[in-house]
């Protein structure tokens, strides 16, 4: 199973995969993503919560990484095996899919694949959806974390080679507040920005590769080399990821506290401007 799948191949290969809905939303939307999954999903789906399936610390950034005994225990609970074959999806302008791919592969997860163009494009094609909750399934996540994929604050204030900063460039350049209180704008200082929005079409599909080798080319990255990835919350950042091993990157890293955690910190050297 490719990386990137088309809804084509989902559709011939559906009873054989377990599709998982990732979708999230900014809590400014007013949208309920779990609402939406029970409305309308594809058939035999199960919905991953990015909030819910995470580290609960009050003083910490949003929906961090939980522990690998955790992961593994929600999946088991959403019937999801370490073993199966895995297609996410979203129905989110934030393309959360990356956020759900990333997961279940740094938890041990082997084959993992985004359906290209998400629910939007499933839908629009007249393909099968169901509502309701799903019904429950036995399955066998021993999940384990993958070592060296996640940086720390600390980690990054050391020094970890390339950044690349997946807002919108007006977050980034530090024109427009951060949508959360208390967070500084700007970006970490030696960041370079690729708006990982830039790396979609309009109806949702990935770009070509050469159109987002150009795109990385243009914000001073070459994909191919390691780097590190940031955004606002450790979300969109699993896009510029996920479009880097495309190219054969395995090498690239997520800095998952993003600008949440390091905005927040008032002891934090901050940076404005264009890259």
């Amino acid at each position: 199973m490719d990386d990137l799948v088309s809804t084509n191949w989902l559709a011939d290969n559906l009873g054989s995969v377990v599709p998982v809905d990732c979708s999230w939303f900014m809590p400014s939307s007013g949208r309920d993503a779990k609402a939406e999954f029970i409305s309308s999903h594809i058939a035999c789906a199960r919905f991953l919560d990015i909030d819910e399936v995470a580290a609960h610390d009050e003083n910490g950034p949003p929906h961090m990484l939980p522990t690998a005994g955790a992961f593994g225990a929600a999946m088991e609970k959403m019937g999801i095996g370490l073993d199966d074959r895995i297609v996410v999806y979203d129905n989110s302008p934030l393309r959360t899919a990356a956020r759900g791919w990333f997961m279940l592969r740094h938890f041990g997860a082997a084959s993992v694949a985004i359906l290209d163009g998400g629910f939007e494009k499933w839908t629009r094609e007249g393909r099968p959806v169901e509502s309701g909750e799903p019904r429950p399934l036995s399955a066998n996540f021993p999940a384990r974390a993958r070592t060296g994929g996640v940086v720390t604050l600390a980690e990054v204030l050391a020094g970890v080679g390339a950044l690349v900063d997946a807002r919108g460039k007006a977050r980034f350049e530090g024109t427009e507040e951060d949508p959360r209180p208390n967070v500084a704008s700007g970006h970490i200082p030696g960041a370079r920005n690729v708006p990982f929005a830039s790396l979609y079409n309009e109806d949702g599909t990935f770009k070509s590769e050469a159109e987002v080798r150009r795109i990385f080319s243009e914000a001073g990255v070459d994909p191919e080399q390691p780097f590190v990835a940031t955004c606002g919350s450790g979300v969109t950042a699993n896009s510029l990821i996920f479009a880097a091993r495309r190219f054969g990157n395995c090498d690239t890293r997520l800095y998952d506290g993003s600008w949440s955690e390091y905005g927040a910190d008032p002891s934090t050297p901050k940076a404005k401007g264009p890259a």
